[in-house]
């Protein structure tokens, strides 16, 4: 794995999630909403994706949904990492296309394990 997109609206959630993922030796890229990070896995080509649900512009299970169904991107597996936590949530998440999600508040090692799980 050499880069991971992450697609965050909070700076300080994206900042953190983005220092333990190149703790592991990826290129991180970074995208603000769900919109940028669509043109970003479409202009980037991560290897993976970390996408919150709750943000402006475009939430992440629109993103993920686009995503997934793309030719050009639906190879690119999707975590989401969210507050959201019901049991719906993670359904709806996998039914959008998303390969695993991450419940906030995570630990690093849950991250880092994502990328393991993965490669």
């Amino acid at each position: 794995m050499k880069k991971v997109l992450v697609v965050e609206d909070d700076l300080v959630q994206q900042k953190h999630i983005c220092t333990v993922l190149a703790s592991c030796g990826v290129e991180v890229v970074a995208a603000n909403d769900g919109k940028q990070g669509l043109e970003k896995a479409k202009t980037e080509n991560p290897d993976l994706i970390f996408m919150d649900i709750v943000m402006p512009e475009m939430d992440g299970y629109s993103a993920c949904r686009q995503i997934t169904s793309d030719e050009a991107t639906k190879h690119i597996p999707v975590v989401i990492v969210s507050s959201k936590n019901e049991e719906a949530d993670k359904v709806w998440a996998q039914l959008q296309g998303a390969t695993a999600m991450v419940p906030k508040p995570f630990t690093d090692a849950e991250l880092m394990a994502q990328i393991s799980a993965l490669t």
